[in-house]
């Protein structure tokens, strides 16, 4: 019997068109052979999923279900493709857990963890499998003024969203009279900015997962843009970046970034595919850690597609390891 896979895109920030982009990707490549695949879509007004006759149905959040011509339907499993809240911040990994139901990312405390750059950090930090970049945590709540920011930091900097992702609001600022237009452009969508210190060098991403116990990391891409970073505009619009799958490093350094990508995986507990970005210092050749995607974009030309056919693997298998991994391991 075909098993039900509730595969969840759309969320509530800025990041909900690139959801469903993720999406799109995720369900072109299911084996519909083996599942039965209900795409439903989130935003305030409705969690909803439409059939192919354009009919809509809502779901029940009493119990995350479905009821279609006077049949219930529930999932064994839940695929979350959705990026920032509440799909990547723990929101909707704690209403599943509460239901039961299994799902394919990380758990609801893990992934509110990882969502928080600031906090993420200082685990890492004190895992010491990468070097952290120096940071500052500012609240919008509580005002810091530029003196007290350059007395613990040095420009140039990066400021951006504490918690988010997709390069939202975030600027590299080179001189004391960008920071608080910077820290505003933050606050104008949330309530806490993170302040970085710069690191020059080349950037590095992996995909992590695990399947039945063993841990997998995919070849590295090597990001390699036009502008001064990989902001939204460079992620987003084709030509702007180019990303080099597998990355020009030689071996040293890819088991450098292997190992470093597999422990700070196993250190935070995730689950799923994780896609987790480095600088390769260009002074020291020390790897820095930027960040931890837990629900990694997947739309067609996405680094962990990327990463998945360069290893050979094919996205139907991938998909399919990482569902039945999260119900067998639910058992």
């Amino acid at each position: 019997m075909k098993k039900n896979i509730a595969l969840i895109a759309g969320g509530y920030s800025g990041e909900y068109v690139i959801s469903i982009k993720t999406a799109v990707t995720i369900e072109n490549n299911i084996n519909k052979e083996k599942y039965n695949v209900y795409k439903i879509i989130l935003d305030k007004n409705e969690w909803a999923y439409t059939d192919k006759d354009g009919k809509i149905y809502e779901v029940n959040r009493k119990d995350f279900s479905l009821s279609i011509n006077s049949q219930t339907i529930k999932f064994d499993c839940v695929y979350i493709a959705v990026h920032g809240t509440p799909g990547e911040d723990g929101k909707l990994q704690g209403y599943l857990e509460m239901l039961d139901i299994p799902f394919t990312s990380c758990s609801a405390i893990v992934s509110g963890l990882t969502f928080n750059k600031i906090y993420c950090n200082a685990v890492v930090a004190q895992s010491k499998a990468a070097f952290v970049s120096k940071s500052l945590h500012v609240v919008k709540s509580r005002r810091i003024e530029n003196d007290e920011i350059l007395s613990k930091i040095k420009l140039p900097v990066f400021i951006k969203p504490a918690e988010g992702g997709s390069s939202l609001a975030t600027t590299k600022v080179k001189t004391v009279d960008e920071i608080q237009p910077a820290l505003d452009a933050v606050f104008a969508i949330e309530t806490q900015a993170m302040i970085e210190e710069f690191v020059k060098g080349r950037e590095l991403s992996i995909g992590v997962y695990r399947v039945k116990n063993q841990l997998y990391a995919l070849p590295t891409t090597e990001i390699i843009s036009t502008k001064e970073f990989f902001d939204y505009e460079a992620k987003y619009t084709p030509g702007i970046t180019n990303e080099v799958t597998p990355a020009q490093i030689d071996n040293a350094t890819t088991e450098k970034v292997n190992a470093a990508a597999k422990k700070i995986y196993d250190i935070l507990n995730c689950k799923g595919i994780c896609r987790i970005d480095f600088i390769l210092e260009e002074s020291t050749q020390n790897l820095y850690f930027l960040e931890i995607n837990t629900i990694p974009g997947q739309s067609e030309n996405s680094i962990v597609p990327q990463q998945i056919r360069c290893s050979g693997n094919t996205l139907a298998q991938f998909y399919e390891d990482l569902i039945e991994d999260a119900i067998n391991s639910h058992k």
